[in-house]
């Protein structure tokens, strides 16, 4: 257990539907970074592609055997979503690989209805808290975080992390739900972005961020450029402003059903 977690924010371009040369480019950036954690984009190996079929991979392929060999060398977790085909159904799937190679995962729940998102892959219905070096994080995906109840603290986590390809168009609402969640959830909030166009001539700005539970923000990522930034988040931080302030005691309860 460790009250300081280091997380790297890795803010790449993406090569439209080729998992080889994305792994091979995320691995150039990270060659020289040291951290606790490493968290890539959403769908990292294609780009937020609807065609699954080309560039889906199982839970046993080539870019979850790279994620195990990079957490193993960093001797560090890496978190970021890919295409994976499991019982015939395509899934958005956020996976959290650790140095000890144990694999936890997360099936995005709000599958994006506006690209056709919904008609390609299969939606999650379950929340999940990772426990990492006595961290308790929540790992999202891109639209979860237009869903405040979907990203509610009930269950006391100390950093919520969205990976995402959320384009430049929309990008001042990423800005603030991102800010925003940090606040209502008392907690660390990391967003990482790609930057770059993709496939479908989509423009991506990255504005990857990270937010402290009061809303100030913690990094210098600059925007439209691939870029790699440390962060040092303590918990003696979330201690002392729950503790101090205590709006989440005040928080309403109430019960999700699907």
């Amino acid at each position: 257990m460790s009250d300081i977690l280091t997380v790297a924010l890795i803010q790449t371009d993406l090569v439209w539907e080729n998992p080889q040369a994305n792994r091979k480019h995320i691995e150039q950036m990270v060659s020289s970074v040291t951290a606790d954690l490493f968290v890539l984009p959403e769908m990292f190996t294609s780009g937020f592609t609807m065609n699954a079929s080309h560039v889906a991979e199982s839970m046993s392929g080539e870019s979850i055997h790279w994620l195990k060999s990079m957490a193993k060398e960093k001797q560090a977790a890496f978190i970021g979503s890919l295409v994976i085909e499991e019982n015939n159904n395509f899934y958005n799937r956020l996976v959290c690989v650790e140095p000890s190679g144990e694999i936890l995962h997360y099936d995005k729940r709000h599958t994006f209805t506006l690209a056709g998102e919904h008609k390609v892959y299969t939606a999650g219905n379950e929340k999940v808290i990772f426990n990492y070096k006595g961290w308790k994080i929540c790992p999202l995906v891109c639209y979860d975080l237009r869903f405040p109840v979907w990203a509610r603290n009930a269950e006391d986590y100390d950093v919520l992390i969205y990976v995402a390809n959320w384009p430049m168009i929309r990008v001042a609402a990423w800005d603030a739900l991102l800010k925003a969640r940090a606040i209502e959830n008392m907690a660390f909030c990391i967003g990482v972005n790609r930057v770059g166009l993709d496939g479908n001539d989509y423009e991506y700005s990255g504005h990857s961020s990270a937010f402290d539970v009061l809303g100030n923000r913690l990094d210098t990522i600059p925007e439209r450029k691939e870029t790699v930034e440390v962060l040092t988040l303590e918990k003696s931080h979330i201690s002392k402003y729950r503790e101090k302030l205590g709006f989440l005691k005040d928080k309403d309860n109430f019960d999700l059903f699907f």
